[in-house]
């Protein structure tokens, strides 16, 4: 998406102007243009020169941003500068000195007139004098807010008015209905009606030409203060972009600006230095703090091998690095890049308001004239009449429907990005939040991904610290991952490092040495068995383990075994409770995992998850996503290259940020900290935002639906009321101010906190195998142990299982010849003489059913 900046644009109407006109360009497929960041994305094949020149036709000015690819800090300035608020500074000079005209102007019009207040003894009873003064103080008053007139003018020329247009149309025809007036009573005054003279004082609107233009700028003043509070976020981030960095390049240290540093380059790092660019730690550890991208206030270890990223701060040890993404390609960029993306595209819900923003000023005219010539129809004069159409040009406003959901976008955005949670673009900002069934990668999702010790069952005789020792000198050769997390163990408890020799790996069954004169061994239960005795208690504790997702791996010296140790790919401390918050928003949560069924159901139990489908092959997971939309809107949620179809497949891909680059470019949302519980804490704060949306439109069109009316006129012969043209601008002005206010709430919005969060349905398509979820309850699954005789080997496992699962009341079947039982989860009721006969019928025997 190309990114361009768009100047010129003072309302929704003006965005939708530009955003018509652009799309209109042949080879345009793409358009979104942002009123609040004064910025536009344009995808497809056509030139910048045919983009600019649409805009630029339309009535508005665009440049393109950006260009070459920069250095994060330069890039990081160009894009704060883009956003630094000159409109405040520039409005709240207009608006003092306006205050001042206007107070002098109100004085004479209201104070004199009304309340009898001294004026110059030259301008008691002088009322042509009073006039003139009036006409030229408001003349300057106009003159000093002029931008108004020149925008609504020019955008009127090309046919497409907008906001200023109505305060321009407004407040003119005040100026012009009141010179009228004043030209009036000076010929009646050379007459010498002094009655006429005084009913023509009465016509004068100086005051309200001056007001209404006082008041918008008031309007516009708290708006512009707030929609920079809105991009605080993005502001904070940019500033975050280091300036230098220190260079060792032939044993000489040198500070160097950061577009000077190359990928490749090696620099170093002092405590209480930021890190400039994203780089690998070659030499030295240190603690650094992560917490300006990830949120974590917690500081990260950090040794040889390990990665460090820009405006990160190094904490405690001397660091030497080496750069792996400079410029643009930082993480830090990336981020930067990622929000002002999500703020340059535009949520689905925000299309009502476009289609009404475009034809909103037009109508709003066509309403005035209406008002006015109704008026004039039904025997009112002409100042009453006009006072009703001016009242409803000035109270009409299209800028609350247009910051109704671009502001509540932004906030959320950048909330999302000071917690680590980074939302891609609007669309996936607003339909996060709608997931109905989340699918859930095991492996460094769920678990950490990397296999640590957690059991270690010595020998008769041996004690752990022996066994580990020599499990250690066996494995140190071996590059099986389950062989690291025996070696990681060791090097916890700092054990020396022992050798053995005449190594040899054994593919599919272990590993054999020899170690200090004795014949060492380690491997699967089945490989040990034929190098060992191997007693029914072991074997029975090797089963336990396994049930709970652990590998259970045997050693043994001189033909006796001599332990074993349980490795398992750990669970993540928080991904229990994220599992149990996404149920209780009545997300269905699903486990996909490539493991075998026994070791899947196990992880699954522990997690909590509703559903578990195992042995899903690396390029399988795409189609099981597809046949998971069946049951409604779907994330998927997952870390690796082979989740990338997934991600890409799935209504929205959530990836870990610990994960492979490609399935962060497939995925709508990145979780920086690559923890779990950040995907109900990113549900929630889309849900905060599509409501906020919701607040937000709803106030804009309920405004515009009462006060249009009520500026008519249409109470008056009703109630008898009427609305001033002053307090139709008050009213608009606040209208922007109150809107953007609202969305400015979500930066008081807990994301972590789950107390509130409400449940959503999912779809049910009648397959009773399909588990789903209700609004005031879960489904509940029963169980039944078949014990049955007669099965000898894995196939007749298969068979078993078949015939179970092929009724209809059977979730699933967990079936084991050596236990000789069958695992019989239901999900309806069935008796227990259908799941003996059908068994039976197999030519098994059916000893009992609990």
């Amino acid at each position: 998406m190309e990114q361009y900046t768009v100047t010129g644009m003072s309302c929704a109407a003006c965005s939708a102007r530009v955003e018509k006109a652009v799309s209109k360009v042949p080879g345009v497929t793409a358009c979104s243009v942002s009123l609040l960041t004064n910025s536009m994305g344009v995808e497809g094949t056509a030139s910048s020169q045919e983009i600019i020149a649409a805009v630029e036709n339309a009535g508005y000015g665009a440049a393109e941003k950006g260009g070459e690819k920069k250095s994060s800090a330069v890039g990081a300035a160009e894009a704060e500068d883009l956003l630094k608020d000159r409109e405040t500074p520039v409005l709240k000079r207009r608006l003092f000195t306006s205050i001042g005209f206007l107070a002098v102007l109100m004085y004479i019009s209201m104070g004199h007139m009304m309340w009898g207040w001294p004026v110059p003894a030259v301008l008691a009873g002088n009322h042509v004098a009073m006039g003139l003064i009036q006409m030229i103080l408001a003349a300057i008053v106009m003159i000093i807010n002029q931008k108004f007139f020149i925008s609504g003018f020019k955008s009127l020329w090309h046919r497409a008015p907008n906001m200023d247009t109505l305060v321009a149309l407004g407040s003119g025809a005040s100026f012009v209905y009141s010179t009228y007036a004043l030209f009036a009573m000076t010929d009646v005054q050379m007459r010498g009606d002094m009655a006429g003279v005084m009913n023509y004082m009465h016509e004068f609107y100086f005051e309200s030409a001056a007001m209404i233009l006082t008041l918008i700028t008031v309007g516009k003043m708290l708006e512009a203060r707030s929609k920079g509070k809105t991009t605080d976020a993005l502001k904070s981030l940019m500033k975050l972009a280091p300036k230098t960095a220190t260079i060792l390049s032939d044993g000489v240290e040198t500070e160097v600006s950061i577009e000077q540093v190359k990928k490749g380059d090696i620099f170093v790092v002092r405590p209480g230095e930021n890190i400039p660019v994203d780089g690998i730690v070659l030499e030295g550890s240190s603690a650094v703090n992560e917490a300006a991208l990830t949120g974590e206030s917690i500081p990260v270890d950090k040794a040889e091998g390990d990665r460090v990223s820009a405006a990160t701060v190094n904490q405690s040890g001397f660091i030497r690095c080496e750069a792996t993404r400079v410029g643009e390609d930082t993480t830090l960029s990336q981020i930067i890049q990622m929000v002002s993306d999500a703020a340059a595209t535009k949520a689905p819900i925000a299309k009502v308001a476009d289609r009404v923003s475009g034809v909103f000023v037009p109508v709003v005219i066509t309403i005035a004239v209406l008002t006015i010539i109704v008026w004039l129809a039904a025997g009112q004069g002409i100042g009453f009449a006009l006072a009703r159409g001016i009242s409803v040009l000035v109270i009409s406003c299209p800028c609350a429907l247009g910051l109704a959901t671009p502001v509540a976008i932004m906030v959320g955005n950048g909330m999302g990005a000071k917690n680590g949670i980074m939302f891609k673009t609007a669309v996936s900002l607003e339909e996060a939040g709608k997931m109905q069934v989340v699918a859930l990668d095991k492996t460094g999702t769920i678990t950490s991904g990397e296999p640590r010790v957690t059991d270690m069952i010595p020998a008769e005789g041996i004690d752990e610290k022996e066994l580990l020792r020599m499990a250690c000198a066996l494995e140190r050769k071996s590059e099986h991952p389950l062989a690291r997390a025996v070696l990681e163990r060791a090097k916890d408890l700092q054990m020396p490092e022992a050798e053995v020799s005449d190594f040899r790996a054994l593919p599919g069954n272990g590993l054999s040495a020899v170690f200090e004169g004795a014949a060492l061994c380690g491997g699967s239960l089945k490989f040990i068995r034929t190098q060992a005795e191997v007693t029914e208690s072991v074997r029975i504790q090797a089963e336990r383990l396994a049930e709970e997702g652990k590998t259970p791996l045997f050693f043994a010296r001189d033909g006796k075994l001599i332990g074993m140790i349980a490795v398992a790919d750990v669970m993540k401390e928080d991904s229990p409770q994220a599992i149990r918050e996404l149920q209780n928003m009545g997300i269905h949560v699903v486990m996909l995992t490539g493991d075998n069924e026994r070791t899947a159901k196990a992880i699954g139990k522990q997690a909590g998850v509703d559903e578990v489908i195992a042995g899903v092959l690396p390029d399988g997971k795409e189609s099981v996503i597809r046949e998971l939309k069946v049951r409604g809107k779907v994330a998927m949620v997952g870390d690796g290259i082979n989740d990338a179809p997934a991600l890409t497949r799935a209504d929205i891909g959530i990836a870990i940020g610990a994960g492979t680059d490609i399935a962060i470019d497939a995925a709508d949302v990145v979780l920086m900290k690559s923890r779990l519980s950040d995907v109900p804490a990113a549900i929630r704060l889309s849900r905060a935002t599509l409501k906020n949306i919701h607040e937000n439109l709803f106030w804009a069109f309920i405004y515009n639906i009462i006060g249009i009316p009520l500026a008519a006129g249409l109470w008056y012969p009703v109630f008898g009321l009427k609305l001033n043209p002053m307090f139709g601008a008050a009213a608009m002005s606040l209208s922007s101010f109150c809107v953007v206010s609202n969305a400015l709430r979500l930066n008081f919005f807990n994301m972590r906190n789950g107390a509130k969060d409400k449940k959503i349905k999912t779809k049910n398509h009648g397959n009773p195998k399909e588990a789903h979820v209700e609004n005031d309850k879960e489904e509940k699954n029963m169980e039944k142990i078949m014990n049955i005789e007669g099965m000898m080997c894995g196939h007749c496992e298969a068979r078993v299982k078949k015939c179970l699962e092929n009724l209809p009341e059977v979730k699933e079947a967990v079936v084991s010849h050596e236990k000789g039982t069958a695992v019989v989860e239901l999900n309806g009721e069935i008796s227990d003489e259908v799941l003996k006969k059908t068994v039976e019928d197999q030519d098994y025997t059916v000893t009992g059913i609990q």
